[in-house]
């Protein structure tokens, strides 16, 4: 892994995503590949953990939803290729499905490090549980955060993409729960006599 240089503050939204090139599953990959289309990179803090696992199999099962938006997965765990090799063949040998999206090794914690997953003194990978979404300039559009012994909903995750993706053309906003096919939110205008929706104004989606 190289090209990783540690953030000088935690990464926020509206950041450009740290580049870094890594081995993966399916070979080397360098972030910036995946400039042109929506990504969704997620991490974990080891191999063959419980929560992990089933959010690895859903995932699976979700990719070509993923893929239907153009949206690409990737999965970041600090174990080795070698470790993380193994654990793909256990996933199918449980689950009876392919694993189809790479995962990256970061045995040094580099990638958490640079990502904000970690403090710059953290000795272990407790805290690499986290989602980021990355727009097709490689900007940070939303990052959510997990417990080890939560796992993550990946209908969730797919609704946050679907949504960062119809706000992102700039003529609405997404309101809470919203899915495609749903009405959208106008931005908010100058309040006007006798408009007493002007800071929430529904409209059907275009």
């Amino acid at each position: 892994m190289n090209d990783t240089v540690p953030p000088l503050r935690p990464l926020r939204l509206g950041d450009p995503a740290p580049n870094f090139t890594a081995r993966t599953t399916k070979g080397d990959v360098s972030l910036d590949q995946y400039r042109g289309r929506w990504l969704l990179f997620f991490s974990h803090p080891a191999d063959f953990t419980p929560v992990c696992t089933s959010e690895f199999i859903a995932l699976a099962h979700a990719a070509p939803k993923f893929e239907a938006i153009d949206c690409a997965l990737l999965g970041l765990s600090v174990d080795s290729l070698y470790s993380h090799v193994a654990w793909m063949r256990a996933i199918r040998e449980l689950a009876g499905i392919e694993v189809p999206f790479p995962v990256v090794e970061d045995p040094s914690m580099a990638v958490g490090h640079a990502y904000g997953m970690l403090d710059a003194d953290a000795t272990d990978s407790a805290a690499v549980r986290a989602t980021f979404f990355i727009d097709p300039e490689g900007v940070v559009r939303a990052i959510n955060w997990y417990p080890m012994n939560v796992g993550r909903s990946i209908e969730e995750m797919l609704r946050t993409v679907q949504a960062l993706q119809r706000a992102t053309k700039g003529d609405a906003l997404t309101p809470a729960g919203w899915y495609p096919g749903d009405d959208v939110l106008l931005p908010p205008a100058l309040p006007v006599d006798g408009e007493a929706d002007w800071f929430h104004r529904l409209r059907p989606d275009a």
